[in-house]
C-alpha cells in the first residue's frame, strides 16, 4: 500500500514522503496513529499544493533576505559607549546591543542569535559583523562604536 507520511517514522521515511508499506503495517500502525494517510488522488493533490506553497514562501523569504542584505550594507549602526583612558571600553559591545540598535535606528528586527561576533568589540571604531539572514544568505552589519 502506498502512503504519504504525515510525520517522520523511524526506519521508514521523513514527513511528506510517499512510501510503499505492507497493507497490515499501514492499517494497523500508521493510519490509526495518524502517522500517514493513504496515497489517494486527493492526498497526492493536497501534497502537491502544499509543496508548491512551501516553495513559494521560501522564495519570498529569500527575496526579503536579499533585500535586507542590501539595506544592512548601506546603513551603518551607531552605538555610543563609555570608555576609560586609552580608548578601551568599559565592558564590550554585544550582539544584543547591536540588535537593539538596529531595531531602534533602522527598524530592522534581527534576533541577536543571527549576529556573529568573532571577538568582542572593546574599543572605538568601525566593525563589520556577520549576519545570517536566511539559508545561504549572509550579510554584514557595519557597526560604528562612538564615544558617549
Amino acid at each position: 500500500m502506498k502512503v504519504i507520511l504525515l510525520q517522520d517514522v523511524k526506519a521508514q521515511g521523513k514527513k511528506g514522503q510517499m512510501i510503499t508499506v505492507s497493507d497490515g503495517y499501514a492499517r494497523n500502525f500508521l493510519l490509526p496513529r495518524k502517522l500517514a494517510v493513504e496515497a489517494t488522488a486527493d492526498a497526492l493533490n493536497s501534497k502537491k499544493n502544499a509543496d508548491e506553497a512551501a516553495a513559494f514562501h521560501a522564495a519570498e523569504d529569500k527575496k526579503a533576505a536579499l533585500a535586507l542584505k542590501e539595506k544592512l550594507a548601506s546603513t551603518p549602526v551607531k552605538i555610543k559607549a563609555k570608555a576609560g583612558s586609552g580608548g578601551r571600553l568599559f565592558g564590550s559591545v554585544t550582539t544584543k546591543e547591536i540588535a537593539e540598535a538596529l531595531k531602534a535606528q533602522h527598524g530592522v528586527d534581527l534576533p541577536k542569535t543571527r549576529l556573529e561576533l568573532n571577538e568582542p568589540i572593546k574599543s572605538f571604531g568601525t566593525y563589520r559583523v556577520k549576519a545570517k539572514l536566511y539559508t545561504e544568505v549572509a550579510g554584514e552589519v557595519i557597526v560604528q562604536v562612538e564615544e558617549a
